[in-house]
C-alpha cells in the first residue's frame, strides 16, 4: 500500500512539473519583446518601435513600415522624379498634353487634406507656395543675402491653383509645397496600419513628429521637447498615450545674414519667415492634424494662437518664446511629466 501511495505522488510530482514546464514556456511566448527601426525619408531620420510576440510579425511589419514612409517620400518629393511614379516632381514638371492627369489616390487624398486647411486657417497654410519656398531655399542654400521683396512678389503672382476632380490634377504645372503636412501624415497613416495589425504598443518619432499608442508597461510614454537654445538638450517633458506630439520651429533649419536667422518656415500673407517665437508644440490625436496645427500656430503671435487653441476641442500647445519663457494653453499643463 505504502509503494502505491508513493507511485501516485511520484506520478503527480512528474506532471506538476510538466504543468510548470508549460506555464514558463508559455509565459516566454507570450511576453512581448521590443522591436525597432530607423531609416531616413522626408529629410529626416525616422525611428519607429514597437512591440510583439511574434519575431517574425513584427521584422515583417516594420518593414511594412518603412515601405510607407518611403512611398510618401516619393510621392510628396518636390525635387527629384522616380520611376512609374507620379510625384509633385511630376506635376509641375511634366510634358503631357492633358488638361488633366490621373496621379495616385495617396498623393491625391494628401493634396486635398492639404488644401482644406488653407480656407481654415485664412490662408496661412497653403501648399501653393511652392514658387516663394524655392526662392527662399535658393538663398539658403547660397548661405547669403536675402530675397527681394519684388522677386518674392513675382514668385507668389506666378503661383498656379490646384484643382483636383476625380482623383486627377489640373494639368497647369502647380509648384506643390507639402512639407508642412508630410511628415505629419505619413505618420499617421504609418499609426493607424500598425493598429490595425493589433500593434497597440508603439512609437514613432519622425523628427519632431512623434505618435505613440499604448505603453508596454501600461504607464504614458514621457516626451522630451527639444530646447531650441541649447542644443541636444530639452525643457519640458509630456506624459501621454494614443497621443500625437508635434513640434514647429525655426531653429533647425535656417540661415542667418547680418546677424538675424531666417527659418524655413514662410508666411504665406508677408513672403517672410515669422519671429513670434522659438517653437511651438502641439498635443491632439491626429498626427496629421498636429503637424498642420503646429505650423499655423508658428505662423500666429503667441496670445492669438493661445486664444485659437482654446477654443479647440481636445488640443493643447506649449510655446517657447523669444526670450525663453515658456507659454501654455489653458490645460497643456496636465501633460506635463513630474517625477
Amino acid at each position: 500500500m505504502h509503494n502505491i501511495i508513493n507511485k501516485i505522488i511520484g506520478i503527480i510530482i512528474v506532471v506538476l512539473i510538466f504543468l510548470l514546464g508549460i506555464i514558463v514556456v508559455s509565459n516566454t511566448y507570450l511576453k512581448k519583446r521590443e522591436y525597432s527601426k530607423k531609416f531616413f525619408y522626408m529629410d529626416t531620420y525616422i525611428y519607429v518601435k514597437i512591440y510583439s510576440n511574434n519575431s517574425k510579425k513584427a521584422k515583417k511589419i516594420l518593414n511594412e513600415v518603412e515601405g510607407i514612409y518611403k512611398e510618401y517620400h516619393q510621392l510628396t518629393d518636390r525635387y527629384k522624379s522616380y520611376n512609374n511614379v507620379k510625384n509633385i516632381y511630376y506635376i509641375k514638371n511634366n510634358k503631357s498634353n492633358d488638361e488633366y492627369i490621373e496621379i495616385d489616390k495617396k498623393l491625391y487624398d494628401v493634396i486635398e487634406y492639404g488644401l482644406k486647411y488653407k480656407e481654415k486657417t485664412n490662408g496661412l497654410i497653403d501648399i501653393e507656395m511652392g514658387n516663394v519656398i524655392d526662392v527662399w531655399k535658393s538663398y539658403r542654400d547660397m548661405l547669403g543675402g536675402l530675397p527681394s521683396d519684388s522677386e518674392l512678389k513675382l514668385a507668389n503672382l506666378n503661383k498656379k491653383e490646384i484643382v483636383l476632380k476625380n482623383n486627377k490634377i489640373l494639368n497647369n504645372h502647380p509648384n506643390i509645397d507639402l512639407g508642412v503636412i508630410a511628415k505629419g501624415y505619413t505618420t499617421q497613416i504609418v499609426g493607424e496600419y500598425l493598429e490595425k495589425k493589433h500593434i497597440k504598443e508603439y512609437l514613432i518619432n519622425a523628427g519632431g513628429n512623434v505618435l505613440v499608442g499604448k505603453n508596454i508597461n501600461k504607464k504614458e510614454y514621457t516626451i522630451g521637447i527639444e530646447n531650441p537654445d541649447v542644443e541636444n538638450d530639452i525643457f519640458d517633458i509630456v506624459k501621454c498615450h494614443n497621443m500625437a506630439v508635434v513640434t514647429s520651429g525655426g531653429y533647425q533649419r535656417y540661415y542667418e545674414y547680418n546677424g538675424k536667422r531666417y527659418s524655413h518656415i514662410i508666411s504665406p500673407k508677408t513672403l517672410y519667415p515669422t519671429n513670434y517665437m522659438k517653437s511651438v508644440t502641439v498635443i491632439t490625436k491626429n498626427s496629421a492634424y498636429a503637424d498642420i496645427l503646429s505650423t499655423y500656430l508658428y505662423l500666429l503671435p503667441i496670445e492669438d494662437g493661445i486664444k485659437y487653441v482654446d477654443k479647440l476641442k481636445g488640443v493643447e500647445a506649449i510655446w517657447y518664446t523669444n526670450d525663453g519663457k515658456i507659454k501654455y494653453s489653458s490645460n497643456a499643463k496636465k501633460y506635463e511629466y513630474k517625477n
